[in-house]
C-alpha cells in the first residue's frame, strides 16, 4: 500500500482525540496515513507547501480536520488537484461544530471539498471515503472494502435477529 498514501492533516493536536478513529479505520484497511498538524491560519506557508507538494510526495487523497473557522480543508483544496475530504470538528464552547461544518461545506465553485459529518462519525467516514477513492484503482483494497461492507451488513442482521427472539 506504500503507493496509496492518505494524508491526515489536523489544525491542532487537540483534534487527535477525534481523528484517532480515522487513523484506526485507515489502518484496518492496511493504510498507514501520513499524519500532520498544520494550521491554515498559524502556519499558512506550511499548509500551502504541503498541499502543493502532496501529489509529488505520493499522497493520493488528503483528509483535513479542523474546528471553529475550519479553513484547513479549503486551504488544502486551493493548493492541489487531489481529492480533499473535510472533517468539521466541534470546538469547546462553540456551536457544536456547526460553524466548522459550514466552513467546510461552503466552498466556492471550482474548489471542491467532500465534507463529512461533524466529529467521530465524520472522521471514520472520511477514512472509508478515502478507501473508496483508492479502491477505484486497487483491486485488493476494493476487495477489503467489499468485505467491510458485508461485515457491517451481517452485524445489523445479527442485532435485528437478537431483538426478535
Amino acid at each position: 500500500m506504500a503507493d496509496k498514501k492518505v494524508a491526515l492533516v489536523m489544525g491542532s493536536d487537540s483534534d487527535m482525540s477525534v481523528m484517532q478513529s480515522c487513523i484506526d479505520q485507515l489502518k484496518e484497511f492496511g493504510i498507514a496515513p501520513v499524519v500532520r498538524i498544520i494550521s491554515a491560519h498559524r502556519t499558512p506557508e506550511i499548509s500551502a507547501d504541503f498541499a502543493k507538494n502532496a501529489s509529488a510526495n505520493g499522497i493520493k487523497t488528503i483528509i483535513a480536520a479542523a474546528g471553529m473557522a475550519a479553513h484547513l480543508a479549503g486551504a488544502m483544496a486551493a493548493g492541489t488537484t487531489l481529492p480533499i475530504i473535510g472533517v468539521p470538528l466541534a470546538a469547546p464552547g462553540g456551536p457544536a461544530g456547526i460553524d466548522a461544518l459550514l466552513s467546510t461545506v461552503q466552498m466556492p465553485p471550482g474548489v471542491p471539498v467532500a465534507s463529512m459529518a461533524i466529529g467521530k462519525a465524520g472522521a471514520k467516514n472520511a477514512a472509508i471515503f478515502a478507501v473508496q477513492i483508492l479502491a477505484l484503482s486497487d483491486e485488493t483494497l476494493a476487495k477489503k472494502l467489499s468485505e467491510f461492507k458485508e461485515t457491517q451488513r451481517k452485524k445489523v442482521i445479527e442485532k435485528d435477529n437478537a431483538i426478535q427472539k
